[in-house]
C-alpha cells in the first residue's frame, strides 16, 4: 500500500480510538482501502487527517461518512481539506423535502394561469418576430440587391411546384366527395342539378383555399420549422450573424414571400381540381355531361366567390410561413425541441387559418359577398 492511501488505528489516552489517515486520499487512490474503512468497528473518537498529503471531494466524503457513522471528530485537517469537509458535510446532511401539494381545487386554476402566461410570452415573441421581419423588409427595400433570388426561386419550387401532385389529388377527391354526398341529400328534394352550385361555390369560396392552406401548413410550414430549427441547433444561424448576414433576410423573407405568392395559385388550382372531381361524379352518377357541368359552373357561381378565395389565400400563406419560421427560430437546447416546435408550427398555423377563415366569412357576408 506504499504510496497510496493508508490508515491505522491507535488507542487514545482519554479513551476510545484514533483513526489516522495518511497518503493521498483521492478518487484514484482510495479504492484499495475503501472496503476496509467500511468494516471498521469499535469506538472511533477522532479521525486525524494530519498525515493526508492530498484530498479531493471523494476523500472528504469518505472521512465525513466515517465521522457520521462512528460519531467521531475530524482533526488535523489542512485549510483546503476543511473547506472540502465543510462543503461535503453540508451536502450530505441535506434532506429531501416533498414539495407542498396543491389543494383539490387548485390544479385547474394553476394550469389555466400557466397557459395564460405562456400565451402572453408567445404573443410578445410573435410581435418581436414581426418587428424583425418589418425591419428586414425595410432594409431590403432600401437595398434590393441584397434580396436572395436563388433562395426565393428554390422556395417557390418547394412550396408550389412540388406540392401540385398531392394538392391536386386531394382536391380532386374532395370534389368527388362533395358532389356525391351533396347529390344524395339533394335527391330527396328532386334538386340533383343544384349539385353544380354546391360544388362550385363551396370549392371556389371556402374549401379550395382552406384545404390548400392546411396542406401547405403540414407540408411546407413543418419543413420551415424543421429546417430553421436544425440550423439553430448546428449554430448555422449564429454563424450567419457572426459574418454579418441577417438570418431573417436569408431564411425567413424568401420562405414567407414564396408562400404568400404561391398560395393564391395553389388555391385556384385546388378549386379547379375539385370542380373537375365534381364533374366526374356528375357525369357518372347524375347524368350531367362533363362539359355541361363545367359550363354551368360559370353560370351559377358568382364572380365574387372566386375573389373571396383569392383574397384569403395570400393571408393564409403569410400565416403558415410565419408560424413555421417563428417556431423554427425558437428552437433551443436539443433535437427533441425541433420535433416539438415543428408540431407547434403546424398546429398553430392550422388553428390561426381556421379562425381567420371564420372572420373572413363574416366580413364578406357583411360587405354583400355572401
Amino acid at each position: 500500500m506504499s504510496g497510496g492511501a493508508e490508515f491505522s488505528i491507535e488507542e487514545r489516552e482519554a479513551g476510545g480510538q484514533r483513526l489516522l489517515l495518511s497518503g493521498p486520499y483521492l478518487v484514484s487512490s482510495i479504492g484499495a482501502i475503501d472496503q476496509d474503512l467500511d468494516t471498521l468497528s469499535g469506538e472511533i473518537a477522532e479521525i486525524d487527517l494530519s498525515g493526508v498529503s492530498e484530498i479531493d471531494t471523494v476523500g472528504a466524503w469518505i472521512a465525513c461518512r466515517i465521522a457520521r457513522t462512528h460519531g467521531s471528530d475530524i482533526v488535523g485537517a489542512s485549510e483546503r481539506a476543511q473547506r472540502l469537509l465543510k462543503a461535503v458535510d453540508a451536502a450530505g446532511r441535506g434532506e429531501y423535502q416533498e414539495p407542498p401539494g396543491l389543494a383539490w381545487w387548485q390544479p385547474i386554476p394553476a394550469k389555466t394561469g400557466e397557459m395564460v402566461e405562456k400565451a402572453q410570452i408567445g404573443t410578445v415573441g410573435v410581435l418581436d418576430f414581426l418587428g424583425q421581419i418589418l425591419i428586414a423588409v425595410w432594409s431590403l427595400l432600401r437595398q434590393p440587391s441584397r434580396f436572395r433570388w436563388t433562395a426565393f426561386v428554390r422556395q417557390i419550387e418547394l412550396v408550389g411546384v412540388s406540392a401540385l401532385p398531392i394538392i391536386g389529388l386531394m382536391s380532386f377527391l374532395i370534389g368527388i366527395v362533395i358532389a356525391q354526398q351533396g347529390a344524395v341529400q339533394l335527391e330527396q328534394f328532386g334538386a340533383e342539378a343544384l349539385t353544380i352550385n354546391l360544388v362550385g361555390r363551396i370549392t371556389l369560396r371556402e374549401l379550395g383555399v382552406l384545404m390548400t392552406a392546411i396542406m401547405v401548413a403540414g407540408r411546407s410550414g413543418s419543413a420551415f420549422a424543421a429546417q430553421i430549427g436544425t440550423m439553430k441547433l448546428t449554430e448555422e444561424v449564429d454563424a450567419m450573424r457572426t459574418i454579418g448576414i441577417s438570418p431573417v433576410e436569408a431564411l425567413v423573407i424568401p420562405r414567407t414571400l414564396a408562400a404568400v405568392i404561391m398560395m393564391p395559385l395553389l388555391g385556384f388550382y385546388a378549386s379547379v381540381m375539385a370542380i373537375i372531381g365534381g364533374a366526374v361524379v356528375g357525369d357518372l352518377l347524375l347524368g350531367i355531361p362533363f362539359w355541361t357541368f363545367l359550363t354551368r359552373i360559370e353560370e351559377v357561381v358568382p364572380t365574387y366567390d372566386l375573389w373571396v378565395g383569392l383574397i384569403k389565400a395570400p393571408v393564409f400563406g403569410l400565416i403558415v410561413a410565419l408560424a413555421g419560421c417563428y417556431h423554427g427560430m425558437q428552437v433551443r437546447g436539443n433535437s427533441e425541441e425541433v420535433g416539438l416546435r415543428t408540431t407547434m408550427a403546424v398546429v398553430s398555423a392550422i388553428f390561426a387559418v381556421i379562425v381567420l377563415d371564420a372572420f373572413f366569412a363574416v366580413f364578406f357576408t357583411e360587405v354583400g359577398w355572401g
